[in-house]
């Protein structure tokens, strides 16, 4: 078995994590009734020897809902849900965060239940199509424009999501201000053309989603508060804008103030997405001193280096946990990992190509 700093211990908030290794957030349309589901229950079981893992993107109210079959933490029904998630995770040593995603203008309303409303800053619709099951892809609606009343309920809902993680007994949450949702959707001059204390310049764009990072932290304790983030990233319609380098810069800064536990930060240009400077990473590096995730297309030997070099703490892995249950003792020891992977079957609603990849068998040992 080889020992390297990937498997060494790590202190993250008040936890103590087993290893490096994060299982990244991935959507994977399981939660049938948007609930928590006993196939969901295996999937995460099946990958609990990560040191961290990290939810699925979850709906903090029905409005936050997005795409066909993601969960929420809204709901009784859906903390039952997810307790058995956490039990069967730390019955193996992992700890887990769930991922707070608020869907913003990335949603279709044949995936939300009657009464919600799609929001966004601004009434600026995104370009693309969302899957649903009535009627399989559809156009993105024109989201409506948030009232000051609409802010406010939206982070009272992030609040509230959150206390309903700890009652399920996660170790904490991650918000997730990435990939185009309405975190992300408040930060871009592109998307966000409000003319009010939410909108115009960086300060004023960063308001909102500091303003929920300081309440959830406050709510559930700032040592079990995390956020995602995406600087360059382009997913769900985010054009780049010149001032980006100094928005991430103002955000990190003020995120290092409010002392959270950690920033992940997610690179996707593994999967042909615009490259993200190793500038914007440094800066983020440098302005916060608490743990830093990176995440995208790492394997064992990227990831040991960006380890060993200080640029992150703990190093996060999608994919490669799909199709490897036991990506880390496959990684410890040195064995191949599956190139099996049924990419078509990502967001279907069955245990194929989710619950069903076997772990490795070592033939020697036999």
């Amino acid at each position: 078995m080889t020992q390297t700093k990937l498997f060494d211990t790590v202190k993250l908030g008040q936890v103590n994590v087993l290893n490096r290794i994060v299982m990244a957030p991935m959507t994977r349309c399981r939660a049938i009734g948007n609930i928590p589901t006993e196939m969901m229950v295996k999937f995460y079981k099946q990958r609990s020897s990560a040191g961290l893992m990290i939810t699925e993107g979850t709906a903090p109210s029905p409005n936050g809902l997005g795409y066909a079959r993601i969960p929420g933490i809204f709901s009784m029904q859906q903390v039952e849900g997810w307790k058995k998630v956490t039990d069967e995770t730390h019955g193996n040593g992992s700890k887990i965060f769930l991922q707070l995603m608020h869907c913003g203008r990335i949603s279709h309303p044949l995936n939300m239940a009657s009464g919600t409303q799609i929001l966004a800053p601004s009434a600026i619709k995104a370009s693309g199509q969302m899957w649903t099951d009535e009627k399989q892809l559809q156009d993105y609606p024109t989201p409506k424009a948030m009232t000051e009343e609409d802010i406010s309920m939206t982070k009272r809902e992030f609040v509230n999501a959150a206390k309903n993680a700890i009652d399920a007994r996660f170790d904490g949450v991650e918000l997730h201000g990435a990939n185009g949702y309405l975190l992300e959707e408040f930060l871009s001059p592109v998307s966000n053309i409000r003319d009010d204390i939410y909108g115009g310049n960086i300060e004023n764009r960063c308001r909102f989603i500091l303003e929920i990072v300081k309440e959830v932290a406050e709510a559930i304790g700032k040592d079990k508060t995390g956020i995602r983030l995406s600087p360059y990233g382009v997913a769900s319609d985010m054009p780049h804008y010149p001032e980006m380098d100094a928005t991430y810069n103002y955000l990190s800064e003020q995120l290092n103030i409010l002392d959270i536990a950690y920033i992940h930060l997610v690179d996707h240009s593994s999967m042909g997405a615009p490259e993200v400077p190793i500038a914007i990473k440094k800066l983020i590096r440098n302005n916060f001193k608490n743990k830093l995730i990176l995440c995208g297309g790492y394997k064992k030997e990227t990831a040991e280096k960006d380890l060993e070099s200080g640029l992150a703490d703990l190093i996060a892995f999608g994919r490669p946990f799909i199709n490897n249950p036991d990506l880390v003792e496959r990684m410890a020891n040195n064995w191949p990992l599956s190139t099996d992977l049924k990419m078509d079957l990502f967001y279907s609603a069955g245990n194929e190509g989710y619950t069903d990849y076997p772990v490795y068998v070592n033939k020697l040992a036999l």
